[in-house]
This record gives structure tokens, C-alpha cells and sequence, in this order.
């Protein structure tokens, strides 16, 4: 809960420390004294929009400082923790610091660390709920109401599981209709590729082939003027009888051999040539392996040029290079087979979808059975509570109608609205159309009483919501907030002396002004100036020993 706070240079407030005790806190003050300032304050804590108006003029900065007990707050604790921001010398203690520059940016500090305003604003949900004045209008909205009642009946975890199988059940559904939507210019394509995959399929070239068939089409182009130069050559360096390169270096090397014994600088000549004979007797027997293993074969030529030619036709007619058309085939054949693929993935997304609209379905008439039985007892306790505010005739009813037809949404197929007869013998309604003002005020005021059990944060705020009430339904809302402050910590800013006198504490906010500065100051008082602070809500400015008096008798209802 809210232990303290601090405000420095904030609008126009110049410096106010402030101790908030556990119970009903009500503050009260004069009109344009400033008794939202606090709140306002508060609000920042929470992650509120900061800008430059907020700062005290003359100031350099404007600074809030606010502390929280977190010893009964498991979120809380476990968030800090998660975050890495809890005190190691005080678990149980969190303090928030936010400061304004004339400029209007702001810093936000957790535990003296530096924060986001994204994670101060998730922090501050978990510490402090506020209910503003102007709270009931927003239940006239439909959305509002069908939060309320979840909230009520605690349906985190059917909200939470029908939002999954609703994203599944439209992301498959987006997943099927646009195969759907495409199934036209698939099957063109289909068609298309199939005979394009089945002309490559019976032409069948392998990976390396057209390498291999230019390589295999110059060697039998060329076979005849092959095996005449290779002859030749053979014969010139091994079979000629007049004259042969073999014989001619070894007689070269043979008188050469002779001479060395009178010079034997010749012998690494002799190596040489006797070297040179060994690779010219090796390379004429390659020669001659390769005349008789050289085939001219002309129906072979003819096969190669036909599978060439055929080969240069498919590549030209599939816009790439020869050498490209195995890959090309086989980028072809992936694409036919995926495309098939496609179809018979309509049918088995055909069939998941329905079976994710089942799963939608029974999740979804499951929350609309418990908000039925929620907003049966929700109702209830509303009208009670509307009955003791001088609606005595008030009959109202949470109304909970599951409806197949609604397209599904992560909330439901529910029509959910809050209705309500205010005199006997006339049906309930709708709120707009059978509430005035101030019984909406009502209304508003006993649900958020009602609901902020839910809530599950140790403090709330009501920022004059008793707005549109008086006499004797003011002390009823009275009693409701001070029951509400002995489960829960309560801030009320009200200008109701019946709700004033049942607090169990009391801030009065006053403004000083001269004729160049005004200053709000917040003050807790005493029970002998709570009695004065009643009296003036009673009589006004003039205290009379009859508003002293009755001031005294709601203080003792307290």
C-alpha cells in the first residue's frame, strides 16, 4: 500500500510531504484548492504523460516521490524481482521517483533506478487502481461491460486460452483463403509446369552431360583429321625407317657417349637426350594406344548432334544457358510438386480449420456460461447496493447473451449489457436509455465499490466519484467506501460531509495566494480540526453551533 508521498515544484504545489495510513482517507478542501493535486501526482507515478505545465512556474524541475509497502503484493514483489529492482537492505519497501524538466521531458526511477515509462506503468497497475469522477459514463460503452463483468468473475485464464485458438483459428483461416483466393493461377501454373517438367523428364539430361556431349561432339567432328595427324606423328618420331626422332636421339646420344671420356662436361648433355628417348618412346606408345582406341563413328556423331541440338532447343526455350538446364528441371520440378502440394494442403487446412472453430466454439460458450453465472450475482449486488442509495424501486440485471452469429473475436460471440428499471412496473433497459445523471453516478459508484475487490491492488483512489449525490444516499455511499477501507487502502477526494466524517483519516486541502503566487497545501488533520473541516462542508464558510454540532454527530457515526 501507499505509505508516502512527496511533491516538490508540481503545478502549484511548492513542497508537500504526506503519510497515508491504511483505511478510508478521505481529502477534502475549498473549490479550486487543488484537491486532485495528489492524485494528479499519483498519476504520474503510474506512467501519466508528464509535460512542461507541470512544473512550478520559477522552478527548474518538478520532482514526485512516492512509497509503497509491497510485503502483501506478490505481483509486485515478483516483477521488481524480475526486473532486477528490488532493495537487497528492504524487499518489502518500493519507492518511485519521477522527475519533470521545464522542458517537459521526465526521468522515471524505480528503487533508485532508471525505468521506462512503459515498465513504470506496469508496475503502477499493480500498486494503485484509480477510479475518476467521470468513471460511470464509461458504462455506457458495451466493451466496458463486458470488462467489468471479467473482471468480476476472474476470467484471466478463459480469456487468455480463447485468445489462443481465436489466432489460430484466423491465422489458418488467413493461411486457407489465400490458397484459395490463388487456386486459379495455381492450376494455370500447374498445368503449365507439368508439361514443361514432363518434356525435361523424357529428355532427362544429367547434371554435367552437355559438358560432356561438346566435349564427345568435337572428338567425333574432328575423329578422321585426329587419327591422320596422330599417325603421323607417330610416324615421325618411332616407325620411319629413312628417318625417326627416337632414332635419331639415340644415335646422338650414343656418339655423344663416345666423345665424353675426352670431355666430361658432355655427360649431363647424354642424360638429357637419354631422358628425351624414354619420353619420345613413351609418348608414341600413347600415340599409338590412342590411334587404335579412336573410333570414327558416324551414327554416334549423329546421336551426339541430335541430343546437342535438342539440348539447345530446351534451353533456349527455357531462357538459359545449356549448361543451366539440369537445374533449370530441377527448380521446375520442385515448383510442380509444391504446387501440388498446395492442393492437398487446402484439404487438410479445410479440415483444421474446423476443428479450430469447435475448439473457438466450446471455449466460447464455456466463458459465456461463467459469465452468466457471474453477472447473475453481479447484478444482485448492484441492485442491492443502488436500493440503499435512494433507488429503492431499482431493478437491474447483468444481461449475458451468447450469440453464434457474432464473428469471433478474442473476447466472445456474448452481447453483454448492463440493464435496469428505476420505476415499479416499467421493464429494464439499457443504462442510456432509462438513467438520469445522477443515477448513473449511482450505478457507477456501487460497481466500482463492488468490483474493486477484484482488483487485486492494495490501494484505491476515488477521485469524486460521490459527484451528483447528497443527503442521505451520500452517507450510504459513505459507509460503502469506509467498509471498503477496512479490507483496503482508500483515498477519496470528495466535498460531501457525509462521506467526509466516515473516514478514518482526513487531508485538508487549502491554496494560499498573494498577489503573485498561489501555493496548495496539503494538511492531516486532527480530530478537533476534522470537526470544523465537516462543519464547513455542512454550512459553508460560517461555522454556526448548529453545523459544529451536527459535524460532531457524523464524526461519532465514525
Amino acid at each position: 500500500m501507499l505509505t508516502y508521498i512527496s511533491v516538490k515544484n508540481f503545478a502549484v504545489v511548492k513542497n508537500v510531504e504526506i503519510d497515508i495510513n491504511h483505511g478510508l482517507t478521505v481529502v477534502t478542501g475549498e473549490t479550486g484548492a487543488g484537491k486532485s493535486i495528489a492524485i494528479d501526482a499519483l498519476s504520474l507515478c503510474l506512467g501519466a504523460r508528464a509535460d512542461a505545465n507541470s512544473v512550478r512556474p520559477g522552478a527548474e524541475k518538478a520532482e514526485i516521490v512516492a512509497y509503497f509497502d509491497v510485503s502483501s503484493v506478490k505481483k509486485a514483489t515478483s516483477w521488481l524481482s524480475e526486473h532486477e529492482l528490488l532493495q537487497e537492505d528492504n524487499q518489502h519497501e518500493c519507492f518511485i521517483r519521477r522527475v519533470i524538466s521545464q522542458e517537459g521531458r521526465s526521468k522515471a526511477f524505480v528503487n533508485g533506478s532508471v525505468v521506462t515509462l512503459a515498465q513504470l506503468k506496469q508496475l503502477g497497475q499493480m500498486l494503485i487502481s484509480i477510479h475518476g469522477q467521470h468513471a460511470h459514463h464509461q458504462l455506457l460503452k458495451p466493451n466496458f461491460q463486458r470488462e467489468l463483468l471479467d473482471n468480476y468473475a476472474g476470467n484471466n485464464k478463459e480469456l487468455d486460452a480463447l485468445k489462443i485458438a481465436y489466432q489460430a483459428l484466423t491465422s489458418e483461416r488467413k493461411a486457407l483463403n489465400e490458397l484459395i483466393s490463388e487456386q486459379a493461377q495455381r492450376a494455370d501454373r500447374r498445368n503449365l509446369l507439368q508439361y514443361q517438367v514432363q518434356e525435361l523428364d523424357e529428355f532427362s539430361i544429367g547434371e554435367h552431360e552437355f559438358s560432356e556431349l561438346e566435349i564427345e561432339h568435337k572428338r567425333l567432328s574432328n575423329s578422321q583429321t585426329l587419327l591422320e595427324q596422330a599417325q603421323l606423328s607417330f610416324h615421325k618420331l618411332y616407325e620411319g625407317e629413312d628417318f625417326n626422332a627416337l632414332s635419331s636421339i639415340r644415335s646422338s646420344a650414343d656418339n655423344l657417349s663416345e666423345m665424353k671420356e675426352h670431355d666430361a662436361s658432355l655427360s649431363p648433355i647424354v642424360e638429357m637426350l637419354n631422358e628425351a628417348a624414354i619420353q619420345v618412346e613413351e609418348a608414341s606408345q600413347e600415340i599409338r594406344q590412342y590411334c587404335e582406341q579412336l573410333e570414327i563413328d558416324p551414327m554416334r556423331l549423329q546421336q551426339v548432334e541430335q541430343r546437342y541440338s535438342q539440348a539447345m532447343d530446351l534451353a533456349r526455350k527455357h531462357h538459359v544457358d545449356p549448361e543451366l538446364l539440369f537445374s533449370k528441371h530441377m527448380e521446375l520440378d520442385a515448383e510442380f510438386k509444391q504446387l501440388n502440394q498446395d492442393e492437398s494442403q487446402i484439404e487438410a487446412l479445410q479440415a483444421s480449420c474446423k476443428q479450430r472453430q469447435e475448439e473457438y466454439e466450446s471455449l466460447a460458450v464455456s466463458l459465456s456460461n461463467k459469465r452468466k453465472k457471474a453477472a447473475l450475482k453481479l447484478g444482485k449486488e448492484i441492485q442491492t447496493s443502488i436500493r440503499e442509495m435512494n433507488m429503492p424501486h431499482a431493478v437491474l440485471e447483468v444481461d449475458v447473451e451468447f450469440d453464434s452469429t457474432i464473428p469471433v473475436n478474442a473476447f466472445g460471440q456474448d452481447l453483454i449489457n448492463i440493464k435496469v428499471a428505476t420505476n415499479p412496473g416499467l421493464a429494464a433497459d439499457t443504462l442510456e436509455k432509462v438513467v438520469s445523471g445522477g443515477e448513473l453516478s449511482r450505478i457507477g459508484l456501487a460497481i466500482q465499490v463492488i468490483t474493486s475487490g477484484t482488483d487485486n491492488t492494495p490501494t484505491l483512489i476515488f477521485d469524486e466519484v460521490d459527484t451528483g449525490i447528497s443527503g442521505p444516499t451520500a452517507a450510504i455511499v459513505g459507509k460503502l467506501l469506509r467498509k471498503l477501507g477496512a479490507e483496503s487502502q482508500v483515498l477519496c477526494v470528495t466535498h460531501l460531509p457525509q462521506v467526509a466524517a466516515l473516514g478514518h483519516n482526513q487531508l485538508f486541502v487549502t491554496k494560499l495566494t498573494d498577489t503573485k503566487t498561489s501555493e496548495t497545501k496539503i494538511l492531516k488533520l486532527t480530530d478537533n480540526e476534522r470537526v470544523n473541516e465537516v462543519a464547513r462542508l455542512l454550512a459553508g464558510d460560517k461555522l454556526t453551533d448548529s453545523a459544529l454540532a451536527n459535524a460532531r454527530e457524523l464524526l461519532k457515526l465514525s
